[in-house]
């Protein structure tokens, strides 16, 4: 019981937005930590009727009756006011915006961050997707004390974990989701037992970014190696999804590509041309092919490629561009 009252002496606002927090607001949640409050997005208007959209983490805190509270601005004297009104003794931001001086530092043990990389590599809006565009052998998540700097602060935990040479970005992010959702709660109950060791970040490493992705980003560059192509696929599947441009005479077919093999072998056609059988379609590259093998034609559903090329037709000379 003594343990009980240590995790009710914490007071914590937790902030987050998309259903990668969930997870870990939920640990804390079932642990039956204190969260005095929960801070979120605004509603935002989404789809074709332009309807309010709530955030998951909105969604779960209302779920549970916890306190809300959805700031447009940061700044104001309003959300301020509210926020400290609260009493946190520690802050949690799992995937949110980057919090201002002012309310960072408000709580007594701090606010700390769940990254989703291997820290201090991978800093910044995308690093699962980086990760595995770049063709990392494995990853992780890091809590971290938020500084001054985007993802700079003190290493407090990590947990590493294997990216499979198959695996996509979709199922990197299910993965890393409930690995940091238990790291959270170690991290939480380090800080509540008063056994908190924050390390520096080391700064001798060759780093690599992972800046936000744009659609200008997603085209694919056909000139490529074969393996680098597979892995720039897979590292924006299913979101925001790699996109290409067939030329089929003068017809030009936009679509967005979200999984493939690769195949090593050597062959004379030019880079880019798109190779059909019964059941196949595959595109050359600088040293084998590329086979499509689910995709999503533009104003089309998601298909595999035999569903696709049951209504494709494509001459001879179709290519990529």
């Amino acid at each position: 019981m003594a343990f009980d009252k240590t995790k009710r002496a914490l007071r914590i606002v937790f902030m987050g937005t998309p259903e990668f927090a969930v997870a870990g607001l939920k640990k804390l949640v079932h642990a039956d930590y204190h969260i005095v409050g929960v801070v979120t997005a605004p509603d935002k208007p989404a789809g074709r009727g332009r309807k309010l959209h709530q955030s998951a983490i909105k969604v779960f805190a209302e779920k549970k009756g916890l306190h809300l509270l959805q700031p447009a601005n940061l700044k104001s004297e309003a959300f301020l006011t509210e926020l400290k009104a609260l009493s946190p003794n520690l802050q949690i931001v799992e995937a949110f915006r980057m919090l201002p001086k002012v309310i960072w530092q408000i709580p007594e043990y701090g606010t700390f961050n769940l990254h989703a990389s291997l820290l201090p590599q991978y800093r910044g809006a995308a690093p699962i997707n980086w990760a595995i565009i770049n063709g990392e052998k494995k990853t992780g998540v890091t809590t971290f004390f938020i500084d001054s700097k985007i993802d700079t602060g003190e290493i407090i935990l990590q947990k590493e974990t294997a990216i499979e040479n198959d695996e996509s970005a979709g199922v990197l992010h299910d993965k890393l989701m409930d690995l940091g959702a238990d790291l959270i709660l170690e991290t939480v109950e380090l800080i509540a037992k008063k056994q908190v060791t924050a390390q520096k970040q080391p700064t001798n490493d060759v780093l690599l970014p992972a800046p936000k992705i744009f659609r200008e980003d997603c085209k694919i560059d056909w000139s490529l190696q074969t393996e680098a192509i597979y892995n720039f696929v897979r590292g924006l599947s299913p979101y925001p999804s790699a996109c290409s441009t067939i030329k089929n005479g003068e017809e030009e077919i936009v679509f967005k590509l979200f999984q493939t093999e690769m195949e090593e072998s050597k062959h004379l056609y030019e880079t880019g041309t798109i190779v059909k059988s019964t059941g196949v379609l595959k595109v050359a590259t600088k040293d084998g092919f590329l086979h499509l093998t689910e995709m999503q034609l533009s104003g089309k559903r998601r298909m595999t490629i035999k569903e696709v090329l049951n209504g494709l037709k494509l001459e001879n000379e179709a290519h990529m561009r």
